[in-house]
């Protein structure tokens, strides 16, 4: 075999052994993603949580096992085993073709968008730094934007396809609080990269070329507040998250979109909502929080030129998107639901108004720089 071909193959094989770890960590991460959210309901209403589950070679060891039972740390496992061995019975009233599609049509989006998100950095044998991430396109952002908006055609289709009323009205919500909140997401990004893609700048519409547009100095969180807050109200929105869970809404409509779902299909949606989450934090933390840069408004780098060095950004970079995962967590159990209508007026009234001023605001701020250089 020609040393070329032998290469391609290799390169070849390396990427799919890669994007099956990225797979693996983006689950094992959700799953206790959900774990962290019983937990944290938990502590935050002054109750215990999970403290029961636990493999029973382990719990039977005499100081670990309690301390891992008392945690809860395998409920994940418990719960995954549940959902994937409970019997599954097809309703006789629904559009079977298309019921048994919309779980995956949802969590398929949910986790190829981690295929663009750079989690870390690493360093060649000169020195050059390059991201930890499976396609570092130059349009990146661009990719998430568009491949994340798909996973509202599995809700739409999983309430359609239930030929029923509540999952219905859950479908048509989604859809509509989509909308509503892309708009003003998008155009909340407009600004940041314009700032991003100043002078001398190479950024374009990579997650990495950001994070290196705010090393060494502000942060975007600092310098676009407006953005930044704009950008996360609409990340709880594009999530279905409280207060703007409209789709599953379940003292109005029963359980929203899921009604008639249960068992594996049941967790293939639960699997991509938090996947939404984790992959959402990722991409704010990288927007606006630097990504792995340590510290705003300093030069100092605390990563060495090596594996370890990599690892310690990707290290730092879970730091913030953990941090902001327990956000959405706090926030969902702290926050009562909006109605319908407050929804829609938040995102046509109040947000969608916010993004086109900030963006004009901003335009000019950068037209009178330009002229006084």
């Amino acid at each position: 075999m020609e040393p070329a071909t032998l290469q391609l193959l290799t390169d070849i094989l390396l990427t799919f052994v890669y994007a099956g770890a990225v797979i693996a960590v983006l689950m094992g991460i959700t799953m206790y993603t959900v774990l962290a959210e019983r937990k944290v309901c938990g502590w935050l209403q002054g109750r215990i949580g999970p403290n029961r589950t636990a493999l029973p070679i382990i719990a039977s060891i005499p100081i670990i096992g309690p301390f891992m039972r008392g945690l809860g740390l395998f409920q994940p496992l418990a719960d995954g085993g549940k959902f994937l061995f409970k019997e599954e019975p097809i309703p006789a009233h629904v559009n079977k073709v298309y019921y048994q599609l919309a779980p995956v049509i949802a969590m398929v989006p949910a986790l190829l968008t981690v295929t663009v998100v750079p989690f870390g950095v690493w360093w060649d044998s000169v020195g050059v730094k390059h991201p930890l991430v499976l396609a570092n396109i130059e349009i990146g952002i661009l990719f998430l934007l568009a491949i994340s908006s798909l996973g509202v055609y599995g809700i739409v289709m999983a309430g359609w396809a239930a030929n029923s009323k509540f999952p219905f009205m859950g479908g048509i919500r989604s859809s509509a609080q989509m909308i509503s909140y892309e708009l003003a997401m998008v155009v909340s990004l407009l600004p940041v990269l314009m700032w991003s893609n100043g002078p001398g700048s190479t950024a374009g519409l990579s997650f990495y070329g950001i994070v290196t547009a705010q090393e060494n100095g502000w942060w975007l969180i600092f310098a676009q507040p407006l953005s930044a807050l704009i950008f996360l109200v609409a990340l709880f929105a594009e999530t279905n998250r409280l207060p703007f869970d409209m789709p599953e809404s379940e003292t109005e409509l029963v359980g929203g979109f899921q009604t008639e779902y249960g068992a594996f299909k049941f967790g293939m949606f639960f699997v991509a909502e938090y996947a939404h989450i984790v992959v959402g934090s990722a991409v704010f933390s990288l927007l606006f929080l630097g990504g792995w840069d340590f510290l705003p408004f300093s030069s100092f780098n605390p990563y060495p030129e090596n594996w370890f060095g990599s690892l310690l950004s990707i290290g730092w970079f879970l730091v913030k998107v953990c941090s902001l995962i327990f956000f959405f967590i706090w926030i969902r159990w702290t926050l009562p639901r909006f109605r319908y209508d407050q929804v829609m007026n938040i995102g046509w009234k109040i947000l969608l108004p916010l993004a086109i001023g900030n963006l004009i605001f901003y335009t000019l701020i950068l037209a009178i720089y330009d002229a006084n250089r």
